[in-house]
Order: structure tokens, then sequence, then C-alpha cells
């Protein structure tokens, strides 16, 4: 093997390592961006189950507030309980 055999040996397996590097990279990004917007659901739903909590007897005032309080609850996903 002479030297130039050598050299473009290693510039083929240097873009191999780069091309894995780069797509290791876009994959953890995509990975990253899922997990950001479930963390903000989270955050989203948390909030809503709180005001949802707080603010019971408003709905139950208002006509029809009891059925749109019931889907609320199954939106966020929170224990409807009714005391």
């Amino acid at each position: 093997m002479d030297l130039l055999s050598i050299y473009i040996l290693n510039l083929i397996v240097t873009i191999a390592m780069f091309t894995v590097l780069v797509f290791r990279a876009w994959v953890e990004h995509k990975n990253y961006r899922l997990m950001w917007k479930e963390l903000e659901w989270r955050r989203t739903s948390e909030t809503a189950v709180k005001i949802l909590k707080a603010e019971k007897s408003l709905f139950t005032k208002m006509e029809g507030g009891e059925e749109l309080y019931e889907m609320l609850c199954e939106l966020f996903n929170t224990k409807n309980n009714n005391s």
C-alpha cells in the first residue's frame, strides 16, 4: 500500500465517522424536541388542573357548565371529585 492509499482510506473513515455523528445529532435533536413538547404539555395540564379545581363552582353556576367542566377534566386527565 502506498501513502496515497492510506490517506484516501483515512479520508473515507473520517467522512464516515462525521456522517454517523451528524445522524446521531439529528436523532438526539428530534428526541429533545419531543421531550420538550411533552414537558410543555405537562406544565400546561398541571396549570389547567389547578384552575379547574379552584373554579369548579364557577363552572357549575353557569348553564351547561357541568358538562363543560366534565369535558375539561377529561381533556386534562384530572380526577373529578364531586366534592
